[in-house]
């Protein structure tokens, strides 16, 4: 049995840029939710922060299901 190295490196590749990216997207998510919060508290509103957050938090909602997806299928 040999292992096909090239492959399991590009695997691993494309599993960490796919995990950071999806880290990335959920921490924008959150920085735009305390955006809001912030907003809140001076009297302001932030409705784009939050058009943001909710926009990435569907993103990786969405990239998780794709990888369930994959899985099943």
């Amino acid at each position: 049995m040999t292992i096909d190295w090239a492959a399991l490196g590009s695997v691993f590749g494309v599993s960490l840029v796919a995990t950071v990216a999806l880290v990335a997207l959920f921490t924008l998510g959150i920085v735009g939710l305390s955006r809001q919060e912030r907003a809140a508290a001076r009297g302001g509103s932030a409705t784009l922060a939050v058009t943001g957050a909710y926009a990435c938090f569907a993103a990786c909602a969405a990239a998780v299901a794709y990888g369930i997806y994959l899985i099943v299928a």
